[in-house]
């Protein structure tokens, strides 16, 4: 059975549609029941620098994630990580 390129292309864009979601790696059971209070330590930095790219901007939740409330959380800590000299603000060239 030979495919056409058209039902090739549309075979590749619903496998890319039907990708597994990420979930969000600081909700243990969930984003609908998260714990309080909602932190993300700005001293784990193995953590936070999964979070940021290359140029040092912070990656959105579709590519990190993580839910709306830890992605404003994983903000908050970066910019204090920042501010304590933890994680430069440009890249290093």
């Amino acid at each position: 059975m030979a495919l056409t390129k058209t039902e090739i292309k549309k075979l590749r864009k619903k496998r890319q549609r039907l990708k597994k979601k990420v979930r969000c790696r600081f909700c243990p059971n969930g984003c609908d029941k998260p714990p309080r209070p909602i932190f993300v330590d700005f001293k784990d930095l193995k953590t936070l620098r999964t979070m940021i790219d290359r140029e040092g901007n912070l990656l959105s939740r579709r590519k990190t994630g993580c839910c709306a409330k830890y992605q404003r959380a994983v903000r908050d800590a970066v910019l204090l990580s920042r501010f304590m000299g933890l994680l430069p603000y440009v890249a290093e060239e």
